[in-house]
């Protein structure tokens, strides 16, 4: 019973320090993706010969750094630019909600624009809508301190190692942290990467089709869904639906609307269902319940940030809890079929 009661102690810990320290911790884990990026940037430059050959690894580690400096600025200026143009833009699309109803009561010959009226105006959209570009903005706000937070990372590789030997003297104890630390490194890393790589498909295509309608601000509906398919399940649906919605504001007819629904519902299933699993296979190893639920508590915790960073954290409690006697049991609850066979094992 003593037990228990200091395990929910320890988690309202835990909860309360990650919603208080929010500001600093989103940040944080968002560095370590930067980093953790840059290391695989790292990994395609010394693939080039004279890179291998000629150039120490910090003078890389520089130039990678520069190239992620450059690549999140220059990102971080187009968000900022086609966020601002559409929620200008926004307040001169909603006129044409009244053009539509009329279109299917004339059609219909039923009064429904009372009803869609009242449904338009408990579906802020504009809010919603609002709320996700500056959950984006916030991101890219605390671009600086990210990139700091991935200097330090940078700075600390070489002399890690000697760190971790110091720590654990003992030849086991290094054997198992180090083991514990690559494979959380080597699971996190490789989603990461992967991930990315489908999502920037994502997004590539699905801006190409919305540029073709000729939707407005294509370029911010495809970072919607280069950063919505992070999101397990609900993001690509979400990605899905809000350019279509969007399409019915702006063009005030609904067969814009339907085309780019099933449009972009095609490209989010085939890239999803087709080719990602090709990609990433089983090798996340988690249950899809969890996934949801953990979708559910970060998003309580972090908000869309939470959502977001919801699937990577999770694949790291598993590999941490799966080195402890007293919470292997729960690894193997959060696991896809319970077999963490695949994890370092405790010594």
């Amino acid at each position: 019973m003593k037990k228990l009661a200091y395990a929910f102690i320890a988690i309202a810990g835990i909860l309360a320090l990650l919603i208080l320290a929010e500001g600093i911790l989103i940040p944080l884990v968002f560095g370590v993706i930067v980093w953790f990026l840059g290391k695989s940037f790292k990994r395609l430059v010394e693939k080039i010969p004279y890179v291998k050959k000629k150039l120490p690894g910090a003078v890389v580690n520089i130039l990678v750094f520069v190239l992620l400096v450059v690549l999140i600025g220059t990102l971080s200026r187009l968000i900022t630019n086609s966020v601002d143009t559409l929620l200008l833009s926004y307040e001169s699309y909603e006129a044409n909600i009244k053009h539509i109803v009329e279109k299917l009561n004339a059609q219909f010959h039923v009064d429904i624009f009372q009803s869609v009226q009242q449904a338009v105006e408990d579906f802020d959209y504009g809010e919603i809508l609002t709320n996700i570009a500056n959950s984006i903005s916030g991101v890219f706000s605390n671009v600086i301190i990210i990139l700091v937070y991935a200097a330090f990372m940078f700075s600390e590789e070489s002399s890690f190692k000697n760190k971790l030997v110091k720590m654990f003297p003992r030849d086991d104890e290094y054997e198992r942290s180090s083991g514990i630390l690559n494979k959380i490194g080597t699971s996190f890393s490789d989603y990461i990467r992967l991930k990315t790589y489908v999502s920037l498909l994502t997004g590539a295509v699905g801006y190409v089709f919305l540029l073709i309608m000729g939707v407005d601000s294509p370029f911010f509906w495809a970072l919607l869904m280069f950063l919505l398919n992070y999101i397990p399940t609900i993001g690509s649906l979400v990605a899905t639906i809000f350019p279509a919605i969007f399409s019915l504001l702006q063009f005030g007819e609904y067969t814009p609307f339907f085309i780019i629904l099933i449009g972009l519902g095609i490209i989010e299933w085939l890239i999803g269902n087709v080719i990602e699993p090709k990609l990433m296979g089983n090798s996340l190893n988690l249950s899809p319940l969890v996934t949801i639920l953990a979708l559910i508590v970060w998003g309580q915790i972090w908000g869309i940030t939470g959502m977001l960073l919801s699937t990577p954290i999770t694949v790291v409690m598993v590999i941490v809890f799966s080195q402890f006697e007293n919470t292997r049991s729960v690894a193997i609850l959060l696991s896809q079929n319970g077999d963490i066979s695949s994890l370092p094992k405790k010594e």
